[in-house]
């Protein structure tokens, strides 16, 4: 399966954006999908998961309470819903598809996107 991610952009503290990860060439439902960020200098972090059908998610404790994930498997897509922004926010951002439950590490996933860039102004 084929994952575009999309929705990055600019945005100062406090704001939001909501991210896209759209699936081709195959369906999405099958898989679960989580979201992933990489700050510049660090590694690839876990943010959010939601299950194939939309009934689990979990999130990284720094997250909880600002994001959410959600899906519309009719769509193909998976969204991440960012409200509340802060600087610390800011990396590219990453879905992943993986036929395992909930993932919450990127050796677990077995497709991924190309990645959009989310930048949070102070």
């Amino acid at each position: 399966v084929q994952l575009q991610a999309s929705g990055g952009g600019l945005v100062q503290a406090g704001g939001s954006l909501r991210l896209s990860c759209v699936a081709s060439g195959r369906t999405l439902s099958p898989y679960t999908v989580a979201w992933f960020r990489q700050a510049p200098g660090k590694e690839r972090a876990f943010v959010a998961v939601i299950s194939w059908r939309g009934g689990n998610t979990n999130y990284a404790d720094s997250v909880k309470g600002r994001f959410t994930i959600s899906r519309d498997n009719a769509k193909n897509a998976v969204y991440l819903q960012m409200n509340s922004l802060k600087p610390e926010d800011t990396a590219v951002y990453y879905c992943a598809a993986s036929t395992q439950l909930l993932i919450s590490r990127s050796s677990m996933a077995d497709y991924w996107g190309q990645g959009t860039l989310v930048t949070v102004s102070s």
